[in-house]
């Protein structure tokens, strides 16, 4: 069995980041923009894992993900309990409306 080269890796990687970090930069809608920021921490775990492939005898880029992943799932749960706060104060949950403290 043929193994894949890392630059496949490293292209959807890039790929992956590059959705991520567009969706965050355009859209407007909190749910939206953090599916943004998971996209770009999933494209840094790819990476990771890639490139930890070239070290077969250590494991850090395996545990420097898995670190990540579970950083992420905490972010998530914050973030989405922020969220529902905010939505149950303002009634909305683009971000463009969300005002009040900019008074």
């Amino acid at each position: 069995m043929e193994t894949v080269p890392s630059q496949l890796f490293l292209i959807v990687g890039a790929a992956l980041f590059s959705i991520g970090l567009a969706v965050v930069l355009l859209k407007r809608h909190v749910i939206m923009v953090l599916m943004g920021i998971e996209l770009m921490l999933n494209a840094v775990n790819l990476n990771l894992v890639a490139f930890s492939r070239h070290d077969p005898d250590r494991l850090q880029g395996q545990m420097l993900a898995l670190f990540v992943m579970v950083v992420a799932a905490a972010e998530s749960a914050v973030a989405l309990a922020i969220v529902l706060q905010v939505y149950r104060h303002f009634r909305t949950a683009q971000l463009d409306e969300l005002n009040e403290l900019k008074q």
